[in-house]
């Protein structure tokens, strides 16, 4: 009988740190997270970072996030969670769950580690932890405003916006006729819920 071989796990981040990184490449808290990158930047590694929803991520995010770490070594996504995706694009928003958006984040080669935006972080909190080598920003993150980038740009060595990379209308028109499908049927369950509790109470 052919004894079983062991296999050893590839670790989701290829560099040395002494933080703890958990085993899906996701960072729990911004003050780990700060520690963590300047270990990589100590090591001469350049970091990335970039941020958003990544909802029904497809694509345009890969190749956006593709080209994000082409600029460094180690890209960082800050995640936004379900609340707030819910706070920024409204209470219909995000039609992926968190759980499952890192997990396809942590899919794509390009990614190394994940960290949650929650509710109570402020929209800079993440790139002040980081202090990033290079910031990359969406050309269509509407609620990045100017006035931002120049707060920033004293935190982050680079601040670089891509455009988006989607590159077929069609994929893109089916896209956001499937997002706003979703969003109607979540507002008319809501609305249903709501009836069918206004009768229980009458």
């Amino acid at each position: 009988m052919t004894p079983a071989v062991k296999t050893k796990k590839k670790s989701a981040t290829p560099f040395k740190t002494k933080h703890k990184v958990n085993a899906f490449g996701v960072v729990d808290d911004l003050k780990s997270l700060g520690k963590i990158s300047q270990t990589l930047k100590d090591q001469g590694l350049k970091v990335v970072l970039t941020q958003g929803v990544f909802d029904l991520v497809h694509e345009g995010h890969a190749k956006y996030l593709e080209l994000a770490k082409s600029l460094g070594d180690v890209l960082i996504v800050g995640l936004d969670s379900d609340e707030f995706t819910r706070k920024r694009k409204g209470p219909n928003r995000p039609i992926v769950p968190q759980e499952e958006r890192i997990n396809m984040l942590l899919h794509l080669r390009h990614v190394d580690l994940v960290s949650i935006r929650e509710l109570h972080h402020g929209i800079g909190d993440t790139i002040r932890a980081v202090r990033p080598n290079i910031l990359v920003t969406s050309s269509s993150t509407g609620d990045f405003t100017e006035e931002m980038k120049r707060e920033y740009e004293g935190i982050c060595g680079e601040i670089v916006t891509f455009a988006p990379q989607a590159t077929t209308s069609t994929t893109a028109r089916i896209r956001n006729l499937t997002i706003e499908g979703a969003e109607k049927l979540a507002a008319e369950v809501q609305r249903l819920i709501q009836d069918f509790l206004r009768n229980i109470r009458n």
